[in-house]
C-alpha cells in the first residue's frame, strides 16, 4: 500500500502511538493539519461490512489523495485519524464527503497548523 492509502490497524497487534508516526509537516516544511471521525459499532460488524466501510473511507482519501498525508484506522476504537496538507476549509470538505459516503462517520476534532 503507497502513502496515500489507508493503514488499518486491527488492535490485536501492538502499534506504536500515533503520536510517534503521525507526521507534522509536509515535504516543504509547512505544518500538517489533522482531523480524527470514529465509526461507532464497526467493530461489532461482520468482517465485509468493515471491509466495504473501509473501501469506501480509502476511496474517498484516494480523491483527495494530493492533500491527504497520512490516514490510520483503528479497529479497536473505531477511530479514523488523517494528517493533510493545510489547504483552506479541508479539514470540513473532507470529513463531510467521508459522511456522505459512510453516514454513521462522525467527525470528532480537527487540529489546524500552529
Amino acid at each position: 500500500m503507497d502513502s496515500t492509502g489507508l493503514i488499518c490497524r486491527p488492535g490485536l497487534e501492538p502499534a506504536e502511538p500515533l503520536y510517534t508516526r503521525v507526521p507534522i509537516r509536509d515535504e516543504s516544511g509547512q505544518y500538517l493539519t489533522d482531523f480524527m471521525m470514529i465509526i461507532p459499532g464497526l467493530r461489532q460488524r461482520s468482517a465485509q461490512l468493515r471491509q466495504e466501510v473501509l473501501g469506501r473511507i480509502d476511496h474517498v482519501l484516494q480523491l483527495y489523495r494530493r492533500t491527504v498525508v497520512f490516514a490510520d484506522f483503528n479497529m479497536k476504537t473505531s477511530v479514523l485519524w488523517v494528517s493533510v496538507k493545510p489547504v483552506p476549509g479541508i479539514c470540513l470538505e473532507l470529513p463531510a464527503v467521508i459522511k456522505f459516503h459512510v453516514p454513521e462517520a462522525l467527525l470528532v476534532s480537527h487540529r489546524a497548523p500552529g
